[in-house]
């Protein structure tokens, strides 16, 4: 069946193997239901590539999953391994995903938060052979431990894009995310380690993608479901992460030029994108108060703290959404 692996549009050589990669850090509950989940979804496309293998990034400098990844029960054909990134920040656990599959035609990045739906790898991998894709995004919709006020479900705070199969894009998040390592190797890209505790790294490595030439589409079946717990379900920290967005997108920018008179510029239109929505946001909100209307007052919101981000971030100053203090 190998030899009948599709070369795509562009007569391509076509891809031999795969690794889907999840990154964790101390969420053994996660752990237990998303590795069985991401086992089976690898043995759907066994039958595509010579060598399908299921990685593992720790991100605990304790390896407090290892024990449990070790002595999962064999996954058959599928290869499953355990590496330990002691370095803390999201960006050396992607970095280390990179380096560990460095032999592999393709990577798959799913978080340990997140479950797969039925297909989700298959249609993944189906719509990268279609075409001429260096990257195929899926969407991630939100499933809650506990339901959000109505204030929040008002903002959207948690609505995430859709649109149909196929369609073009210029950046993508790494929590549904294959790519072509083949191209990614001949660019020497990597995750940019000046975003390892501020997010955005995913951002910065999509858009570098797509600004070098490389066609990243979207692929509307490949759904994954996002485990909200509780704790992110309050305004304060939807909030911080729309500050967090257009914080990271200003320095995500300013750090795709290549000049200084081009990161100037960058730093110019930022600020004023910012402004724009600070003050579209403080008046939309102003507005909800007034006419009572909860939607304008939390989508308000929400716009003035992205353009809050956007300002901050063009002045300089990097939210460190995971900096964390390992115990």
């Amino acid at each position: 069946m190998h030899s009948e692996t599709p070369a795509g549009a562009t007569g391509r050589q076509p891809a031999t193997s795969l690794v889907v990669a999840m990154l964790t850090f101390r969420r053994p509950d996660d752990l237990r239901v998303a590795l069985p989940a991401l086992i089976e979804q690898a043995e759907q496309v066994i039958e595509r590539f010579e060598r399908v293998e299921v990685l593992v990034v720790d991100n605990d400098p304790q390896e407090s999953a290892r024990a449990f990844v070790e002595a999962f029960p064999s996954a058959g054909p599928v290869v499953l391994t355990y590496r330990c990134e002691s370095e803390s920040g999201i960006t050396a656990a992607r970095n280390r995903a990179l380096a560990e599959a460095a032999a592999s035609d393709l990577l798959v990045f799913i978080d340990d938060d997140e479950r797969p739906t039925e297909r989700w790898l298959v249609d993944l991998v189906a719509t990268f052979d279609r075409g001429d894709a260096v990257a195929v995004v899926g969407p991630v919709v939100s499933r809650f431990e506990r339901e959000p006020s109505a204030w929040i479900q008002a903002g959207e705070f948690f609505t995430r894009r859709r649109m149909p199969t196929g369609t073009a894009v210029s950046v993508a998040a790494t929590n549904n995310l294959l790519i072509d390592l083949r191209v990614v190797r001949g660019l020497g890209l990597v995750f940019d380690t000046a975003f390892g505790h501020a997010g955005g790294e995913d951002t910065m490595f999509t858009r570098t993608l797509h600004a070098t030439g490389g066609r990243l589409v979207w692929c509307d079946e490949a759904v994954v479901w996002d485990i909200v717990p509780a704790a992110r379900s309050t305004r304060d920290w939807v909030v911080r992460r729309a500050f967090s967005s257009g914080n990271s997108w200003s320095q995500t920018s300013i750090a795709l030029e290549d000049s200084l008179r081009g990161r100037l510029t960058a730093r110019v239109r930022c600020i004023a994108k910012g402004l724009v929505r600070a003050a579209g946001g403080a008046v939309r909100s102003a507005v909800g108060l007034v006419t009572r209307s909860l939607r304008h007052r939390a989508k308000g919101v929400r716009t003035l703290a992205r353009g809050f981000g956007m300002i901050a971030g063009a002045v300089g100053y990097s939210y460190e959404e995971y900096r964390r203090v390992d115990a």
